[in-house]
């Protein structure tokens, strides 16, 4: 046989039987079981994918845009005020807030630590209102700080890359145009606390909002807020928005149009500064409020922007109480402007008449002790018109003998005093006007009869407010209606609709005779314009109107004050003056208290004076000379 071909055919059959071993067996069943597995393992991802996007698809697809699409709320521009001539006194400018989305900021810490680095805020002050917020979504921003400022906000932004979930928010935030102009009207706001964010009222707020704590911002708080918006944005793995998906634009609040004449409530801010006490100016056609300034008054913005404790502390150990309205809270003696009740008690009860004089030597023996007048020489034989128009202290102490203290109350009461007045302003005082019940109530003690002579005059327990007594005077000039006085003329939408407009409303009429109530006016034109009324130096040579002085003591002196001693400030009387113009057809009344000012007469009536000069001087032709005489060149 050919060796070649002994030699293929041996390998042909060697490949033959290698085929057929046992190896061979071996590594095709190893094939077979990977290949197997391999079919088990993508048989199953090929279910677990059909499984996630089939079944679970929906919730797994809600999880994601929850990480990447968010819900940004925009606050409401609140509504402006202006006063009744349409000139702005509160707006709202732009400011910047700074605030953390703790999801997009982790680790927390250090992201807070750079975050005061780069703006130079308190690091601690931040984390204590990241603690404050505990239990809050992550993804929902915590504010950690107001009104930055544009220099830390330009740090925020430079810095952003290296600040995850730190972002800085536009917000409209309440502007005061003049600093502490009518603060104790237009009030100011603050961050909502605790217990108001329980309240029904403020359901649609959340930590962090500022709502009106004080005057008008208070009063009105639901008129002016507006209602908040929204948009819906994509934002990145840091949590900056990627883009803005829906938008729905906040609805600004009302806006309110005041009673107050800016220019007059200028005038009266001004008169008062370095004094201590209340102006309020009304149309008594009406009850509008004209002017209403408080005295000393205090910078509202600083309410809004953080104020110091220093600035507070200030504030509040001020001894002339900046932060209450002297005008509706503050209660005085009313002196002798109390006489005009009396006189029209004594008048309307038929104790005295036209023709009725009672003689003043200067005194009053009553009981065991001695009333003095105030004119230590007497004013000789007195009438009610005389005894109005010089403030015959001896007239009026009889008069309220006869008529006894529960008379005098009733017509005090007719006549506003000892109750609220219904302004739209908070905490404004009762008063008080005392009576027999009430004395015996309140100290378990009779009423003693000498004590009336004191409130005959308006001293004793008499209190009343400025408000009350404007209410009063501009009641005796209009003819004996009494109004509800009001700051807000008119609620108008941002577009400028009228929603709501004031009305006149009279609360009550004094229902006292035409006749009586005449001699009284008469005897209040008497204290300006003849030459011995108690304010005749501040007259009017072009118009004439009409009005009552009053000292009121802060403390008793048993010399009455003719022993030469010089008092301290604080023990000095109070000095009043109401009135109103022009005296036979008024268009304002006015009630000026000055603290400590001493006599009504040389520190309240010039500053009536000047005020009713200015109102007057826009209502009728008025010469120059004239009107650089009554003070306002």
């Amino acid at each position: 046989m050919d060796p070649h071909r002994s030699h293929l055919a041996s390998g042909k059959s060697g490949r033959g039987n290698f085929l057929n071993t046992p190896d061979s067996e071996w590594f095709s069943q190893r094939l077979y079981g990977t290949m197997l597995v391999m079919a088990v393992a993508f048989t199953v991802l090929v279910v677990r994918l059909l499984h996630l996007q089939l079944i679970e698809g929906q919730e797994y697809r809600r999880l994601s845009e929850i990480n990447s699409i968010r819900l940004q709320s925009i606050d409401a521009p609140r509504g402006l005020m202006m006063d009744r001539n349409g000139r702005l006194l509160v707006d709202n400018r732009p400011a910047f807030d700074l605030k953390i989305v703790l999801k997009d900021a982790r680790p927390v810490k250090d992201t807070i630590a750079k975050l005061a680095r780069y703006t130079g805020l308190d690091r601690q002050e931040l984390l204590d209102k990241v603690a404050l917020a505990r239990g809050r979504s992550g993804i929902k921003p915590i504010l950690l700080k107001s009104d930055i400022g544009r220099d830390a906000m330009a740090a925020v932004e430079v810095h952003n890359w290296d600040l995850p979930g730190i972002v800085v928010q536009v917000s409209p935030k309440r502007h005061y145009l003049k600093k502490g102009f009518a603060a104790h009207v237009l009030g100011y706001m603050g961050e909502i606390n605790a217990s108001e964010l329980r309240k029904e009222r403020f359901r649609d707020l959340r930590p962090g909002d500022y709502v009106g704590k004080f005057g008008l911002e208070k009063t009105y708080e639901t008129i002016l807020r507006g209602k908040r918006g929204g948009r819906q944005v994509e934002v990145n793995a840091s949590g900056q928005v990627v883009r803005v998906l829906k938008t729905v634009p906040a609805r600004p609040g009302h806006n309110l149009v005041l009673t107050i004449d800016y220019d007059l409530q200028a005038l009266a801010e001004s008169l008062m500064e370095g004094k201590a006490g209340a102006v309020v100016a009304l149309d008594p056609r009406n009850g509008q409020v004209l002017a209403m300034a408080s005295s000393p008054a205090f910078d509202q913005n600083i309410f809004i922007s953080g104020m110091s404790r220093r600035q507070w502390k200030e504030l509040v150990a001020n001894p002339d109480h900046p932060l209450e309205n002297k005008a509706i809270q503050a209660e005085y003696p009313p002196a002798s402007t109390f006489k005009i009740v009396t006189a029209i008690a004594g008048l309307e009860e038929g104790v005295i008449d036209e023709t009725s004089t009672v003689n003043c030597p200067g005194h009053y023996r009553y009981g065991n002790r001695t009333y003095r007048c105030w004119r230590h020489a007497g004013h000789g034989e007195m009438d009610v018109i005389q005894a109005l128009a010089q403030s015959c202290d001896v007239f009026f102490y009889q008069l309220g003998q006869q008529l006894g203290v529960d008379r005098i109350a009733e017509y005090a009461r007719r006549l506003g005093l000892g109750k609220v007045s219904g302004i739209e302003l908070d905490h404004e005082s009762r008063g008080l006007i005392p009576t027999e019940a009430w004395k015996l109530r309140r100290f378990g003690q009779p009423w003693q009869k000498g004590e009336t002579l004191s409130v005959a005059i308006g001293q004793g327990f008499d209190l009343v407010t400025p408000l009350q007594m404007a209410v009063l005077i501009a009641a005796v000039g209009n003819g004996g209606r009494i109004y509800r006085p009001v700051l807000v003329d008119m609620i108008k939408s941002a577009e400028g609709t009228v929603v709501e407009r004031s009305r006149g409303q009279i609360v009550a009429n004094l229902d006292v005779s035409r006749k009586n109530l005449e001699l009284v006016r008469k005897g209040l034109w008497a204290v300006v314009n003849h030459p011995r009324g108690t304010a005749h130096a501040s007259r009017l040579d072009w118009v004439e109107f009409a009005g009552k002085t009053g000292t009121a003591q802060v403390v008793g002196r048993a010399d009455n004050g003719r022993a030469g001693r010089e008092l301290a400030d604080q023990y000095k009387p109070h000095a009043w003056f109401v009135a109103y113009a022009p005296a036979d057809d008024p268009v304002m009344a006015v009630a000026v208290m000055v603290e400590h000012g001493e006599h009504g007469s040389s520190a309240a009536a010039p500053i009536a004076r000047q005020l009713i000069a200015a109102r007057l001087a826009r209502e009728m032709p008025l010469p120059p000379k004239a009107y650089r005489e009554a003070g306002n060149d």
